[in-house]
């Protein structure tokens, strides 16, 4: 981690999905699959009430406390303290997130606003990976609802997972801490989480939805990433 110098139903929904925020779906966490090292498999990385925040046996793991945040325009840039970021202002519309591989980077600020909605951020450096690689972590997260992945230029490490609060870096697509990143931190609606809130849950705002927003968030065609330093604070 670096900082960063940087029809009627369906509209009526809409409409209380981007005012409140709600959702149409329960998204309870699900293990990613695989195993993990040390005998450890990602089912004891799911969340549960005696262990609200599994990360913390993730060796690694960046976790910092951002209640739920404020929402920018699109001609606004955030300047995050981490890069990518895991909370902050965000913009008003989320990113897709229901399984959405996208090809190019993505404008932050929508990125940020899906991990406000439970989801993971699988990001990676195009320039460290080769494409049977990137593919390895397109089947982590293609179709699968609350998670989205894009490359991320300028990223210290091959490839680095955001949540809400949360960031993990490493170098190998294999690397077992991913599929426990994933699993420990999709849809954690536990509260627990975080010591400055033991009230807060893994992220702020449990239930809300990871569908395209229709009219206002294209995934065949999303808003850019842009370089450079943002001007509005984090908080």
């Amino acid at each position: 981690m670096k900082p960063a110098v940087l029809l009627a139903a369906t509209g009526l929904l809409l409409v209380i999905g981007l005012s409140g925020c709600t959702s149409d779906q329960s998204g309870d966490p699900v293990a990613a699959g695989g195993s993990g090292s040390g005998g450890s498999t990602t089912q004891d990385f799911i969340p549960s009430r005696s262990n609200p925040d599994p990360t913390d046996q993730i060796d690694g793991v960046l976790k910092v406390y951002y209640p739920s945040a404020e929402h920018v325009p699109g001609t606004q840039k955030v300047a995050y303290t981490y890069e990518p970021p895991i909370g902050g202002r965000h913009d008003s519309v989320w990113a897709t997130c229901t399984g959405m591989v996208y090809p190019i980077a993505i404008r932050t600020e929508n990125a940020v606003h899906s991990l406000e909605h439970g989801a993971v951020w699988v990001t990676y450096k195009p320039d460290d990976l080769d494409a049977d690689q990137i593919s390895e972590l397109e089947q982590r997260v293609d179709g699968l609802n609350y998670m989205l992945m894009s490359p991320y230029p300028g990223l210290d490490q091959p490839i680095s997972l955001q949540s809400w609060g949360h960031q993990l870096t490493v170098s190998d697509v294999d690397d077992p801490r991913i599929d426990q990143f994933i699993t420990a931190t999709r849809q954690n609606t536990q509260a627990g989480v975080y010591d400055e809130n033991p009230t807060a849950t893994g992220y702020p705002e449990p239930g809300a939805t990871c569908a395209t927003v229709p009219g206002r968030f294209d995934p065949t065609d999303p808003p850019p990433f842009e370089p450079g330093p943002g001007t509005v604070p984090e908080s």
